[in-house]
């Protein structure tokens, strides 16, 4: 399974790397669609080290009215932590032909994706490279359920209405199966369980809690145990408050799972636990972590905090 985060004993190593090259804070993808204006499928046309890219529209999927063509000339999600100018982490759009956008206009008309590695989903071989939560994270299925959920989440972050039959659908079909794991002969499905939670998320909705739980305990798939975590943010009960600080107290789960079920936590404002997590918080490891694939990664200045961190500050709200 891939590796999706440099352990915290690499992250001052990291820290010296980064210094003398390219480096990058990573939008969540939340934060990307909000502030997004339009969802589309495009077709790239040509691409200028000066002018940037253009498109053909082949679909807008949501948002503003577009022309049939549009250029694409920055990113409207960029914010460096260092920079160096023998860098060049753009993809090759050359050989791109179609992929899915998520397109911000500025004052001048021009339009923008997020960041080099955000903010799109390329098509390849009949499968949609999707991203849900973090560009770190890119699961293959069908153009067609990529267009329907990710209109539904687009049109939500936007405060619009969306197909609610279409996506109580997608969510019982494939949560009401075993969960899979994250290896190559369970990745299909896997990759839309994935979806199916990482909807429960951005949607916001209630109703999944007993679909979800099994999930956030499948240590097979710890992919799948975060989005799990997360889709736990909008349950509140005291059995949900239990599994969250279970899988905290778990030596087993690293930081990244345990520091999600702390947001997730974090959101029921966990009075009653305030004792439990008190005494977590003083033996919980210290050490951030980055979510860099590795030492090159331009995305590595995307850190998650200790589990000592995120605990604490829980604490401090209750």
């Amino acid at each position: 399974m891939k590796k999706y985060a440099i352990p915290t004993l690499f992250l001052f190593l990291w820290i010296s790397i980064s210094s003398m090259a390219t480096t990058w804070e990573e939008p969540w993808q939340d934060q990307i669609m909000r502030e997004a204006d339009n969802f589309v499928l495009g077709k790239v046309l040509s691409i200028d080290s000066e002018k940037g890219m253009t498109i053909q529209i082949v679909k807008n999927l949501a948002g503003n009215k577009l022309p049939e063509q549009v250029q694409i000339t920055h990113y409207y999600l960029l914010r460096y932590c260092s920079r160096s100018a023998h860098d060049d982490h753009e993809l090759d759009w050359s050989k791109v032909d179609s992929c899915y956008f998520f397109l911000k206009k500025d004052e001048k008309g021009n339009m923008g994706i997020s960041t080099p590695t955000s903010g799109y989903a390329l098509v390849k071989d009949g499968y949609v490279y999707a991203t849900y939560r973090h560009s770190f994270i890119k699961v293959p299925i069908s153009p067609d359920i990529y267009e329907g959920t990710t209109i539904a989440l687009f049109r939500h972050a936007h405060g619009l209405t969306y197909d609610q039959t279409y996506i109580k659908n997608f969510i019982n079909e494939y949560l009401h199966l075993t969960p899979a794991s994250f290896e190559k002969t369970d990745i299909a499905t896997a990759s839309l369980q994935h979806v199916a939670l990482e909807c429960i998320f951005h949607l916001q909705l209630t109703d999944y809690n007993d679909q979800i739980l099994p999930f956030l305990h499948n240590s097979k798939n710890p992919h799948n145990q975060i989005s799990a975590a997360r889709a736990l943010t909008w349950y509140h009960s005291q059995p949900t408050q239990e599994a969250l600080i279970g899988m905290i107290e778990n030596k087993k789960n690293d930081t990244f799972i345990k520091v999600t079920c702390i947001w997730a936590l974090a959101a029921s404002k966990p009075i009653a636990y305030k004792e439990t997590l008190l005494k977590l918080a003083k033996k919980a490891p210290e050490g951030p972590m980055s979510l860099g694939t590795d030492l090159s990664d331009p995305r590595g200045c995307t850190i998650i905090p200790s589990v000592k961190g995120a605990l604490e500050k829980v604490i401090e709200q209750l």
